[in-house]
């Protein structure tokens, strides 16, 4: 083989179809949002405008949060309408969801927002009564058949959103989609985050989930932390240009 030939072939080895370098791959521009329990889509409004604003495909889930199968049904059920790779963020319970969901192929990096992020077997209750990670409040209560749970709405801002306004928390406590018990105690049947990268988010006033909790499912899933000193549970809400950031990163951008 002559030296011009050899060089040739070993530019195109290293070279993808439009001359980028093989080993760079473009930048993910789906990304699709679950929100936890509490909560619902509306939440992520700040971060959804900036996201679009910065050019990316933009997809919010709406949890039904009736079991564990049925939200990740309604994740990959908007996973599949990606068109491509796709950046997979849950937040709260919605991490418990991503981490089964997130087994899709077309997911390629998570990211965890104060949330659960369990091992196959792991249900919320699993991790939530871990004895060494006792829960910050008492104020998840159940409803009078026995079968969901919701946050008192008189102590829902001091819990979940203290960083964000009176009327905002206000609205969000009367608004609250409740989880299921059955779903507080399904066990997760996959763990995405064992075989893709992941990001999360530490809120450093987190009277949610235990912050000492979310540190260790951090370091096992080995994510990369970014620590919010201040911030309530609802990240999203009170920092959503920190959010922002993470997820660009997890964008590859």
């Amino acid at each position: 083989m002559s030296r011009f030939s050899t060089l040739f072939a070993l530019s195109a080895l290293t070279l993808g179809v439009a001359g980028t370098p093989a080993a760079q791959a473009a930048p993910i521009h789906n990304v699709v949002l679950v929100h936890g329990a509490f909560a619902d889509g509306s939440g992520w409004r700040a971060v959804y405008d900036s996201l679009v604003a910065k050019g990316y495909e933009v997809s919010i889930v709406q949890i039904p949060e009736t079991s564990l199968a049925a939200d990740v049904d309604a994740t990959k059920r908007v996973i599949d309408q990606q068109d491509g790779p796709t950046v997979l963020v849950g937040h709260s319970w919605g991490g418990q969801v991503i981490t089964e969901a997130g087994a899709d192929p077309k997911v390629k990096s998570l990211v965890y927002l104060a949330a659960l992020v369990p091992d196959v077997g792991e249900s919320t209750q699993t991790l939530e009564t871990m004895a060494k990670y006792p829960a910050p409040n008492n104020d998840v209560k159940k409803t009078a058949d026995g079968k969901f749970f919701y946050m008192d709405p008189t102590k829902f801002r001091e819990n979940f959103a203290a960083d964000s306004s009176s009327a905002l928390a206000s609205f969000m406590a009367h608004s609250q989609v409740i989880l299921s018990v059955e779903a507080f105690g399904t066990p997760a049947k996959a763990a995405a985050w064992k075989t893709k990268p992941s990001w999360a988010v530490l809120p450093g006033a987190d009277k949610t989930i235990n912050m000492d909790l979310q540190r260790w499912m951090y370091d096992r899933a080995k994510a990369k932390v970014t620590t919010v000193p201040g911030s309530s549970h609802t990240v999203f809400l009170s920092h959503p240009d920190v959010v922002v950031k993470v997820i660009e990163e997890a964008a590859g951008k």
